[in-house]
């Protein structure tokens, strides 16, 4: 055999060989895999439901549809307020969730989404993503069996909608009313009495009368649902869920056998579905609350004696579960440290910029 001929026949031999060797190495790094994801929230609901079909499109895209999570609405295969307990017993893989459905588990499940008078949404992010939230909440995560990315933020919510009209903290007694999370335990103390009622439940236990109040979202999910047409008092601000966050949960061990670089596209399309939704949700409120308000909603401010009691009883609640919750009062007192540094500059920067220009919108020079 000639040498030139030896040596590019060998030369194809080895290619072959490479790349019969390394074929069954990619197979094992990009795995065909489907995984169901069950989310807390309907179908009907575009934006806070769609950010788990965003986070899944982003997903597949990444791993040219090797990686599959097919998303479910709630009701479908868990109940809404079960997707977490679903995930951490193993029997799905993954929900997108609010954190604080579970916090009759453990409140401090609540710091994952909102806790009354916490983080807005852009210190939420800072939070997670820089200031060791993320740690300290996967930490506490961990005992039930999950781990969590965050995956959208609704910005401050509203205070719901109401049959009457709330002039004092006077008139919020014996109110039943439909509030998620730790905010209900708060607002118990100013006479509501809370009910945590999954968001397709809502509209009906309203029209029924079962409820008299119920707090969703804001305009552009809460005129989806309806509730302007039972309940004609629109108050603002939510201040149980100043910047609420919701989370890609996973189970322990079902993310422990992902391959890695799955792994960080699961972490990077969380990210980006993340920023997503609250993007959409400002470009969509105005429009909708234009629309409520031409439609007949009665647009109200609550009143100064109802946020300051609010206030006091959000910090006397802190209190009394720091006091024999130790997990609670870890993440907390990482959390009002936090709070505090963040509201000192943002008086500098945010605050004093938005002012001027609300100012200027009031005088009709925008």
């Amino acid at each position: 055999m000639k040498r030139r001929t030896f040596i590019a026949t060998a030369g194809l031999g080895a290619a072959a060989a490479a790349t019969t060797i390394a074929a069954p190495a990619i197979a094992q790094s990009a795995p065909e895999i489907k995984w169901r994801l069950t989310s807390s929230f309907p179908k009907s609901l575009d934006t806070i439901f769609g950010a788990a079909e965003t986070f899944s499109k982003y997903v597949a895209e990444a791993t040219d549809n090797k990686f599959q999570i097919q998303v479910f609405p709630a009701g479908e295969i868990a109940p809404g307020l079960e997707a977490a307990n679903e995930v951490g017993k193993g029997s799905i893989e993954m929900c997108h969730t609010a954190t604080y459905y579970y916090w009759g588990k453990d409140p401090t499940f609540a710091f994952g989404t909102a806790v009354p008078f916490g983080l807005n949404c852009r210190m939420q992010n800072a939070w997670m993503y820089y200031g060791g939230g993320m740690e300290l909440m996967n930490e506490f995560w961990a005992g039930h069996n999950l781990i969590g990315f965050p995956c959208g933020n609704t910005g401050a919510q509203m205070g719901g909608w109401f049959r009457k009209e709330i002039k004092s903290v006077a008139d919020l007694a014996g109110v039943k009313m439909r509030i998620g999370g730790f905010g209900g335990k708060v607002i118990s103390k100013l006479g509501v009495v809370p009910q945590q009622i999954a968001g397709g439940d809502i509209y009906p236990s309203l029209e029924k009368g079962t409820i008299d109040a119920a707090e969703w979202v804001g305009p552009y999910d809460d005129e989806k649902l309806g509730f302007q047409k039972v309940a004609p008092f629109y108050y603002y601000p939510g201040w149980w869920e100043g910047g609420p966050m919701l989370h890609a949960m996973v189970n322990t061990a079902k993310w422990a056998e992902l391959p890695k670089s799955y792994q960080a596209i699961v972490m990077a399309a969380a990210q980006a579905a993340n920023c997503d939704m609250m993007a959409k949700y400002d470009a969509v409120n105005p429009a909708a609350i234009k629309r409520l308000v031409a439609g007949g909603a009665k647009l109200r401010p609550f009143p100064q004696d109802v946020m300051e009691a609010s206030f006091n009883a959000a910090n006397e609640t802190y209190a009394e579960v720091a006091a024999t919750n130790a997990a609670f009062k870890k993440v907390l007192d990482a959390m009002v440290a936090f709070r505090a540094d963040q509201y000192l500059w943002i008086q500098i920067s945010e605050s004093t910029y938005d002012t001027f220009m609300m100012g200027q919108q009031r005088k009709k020079a925008l």
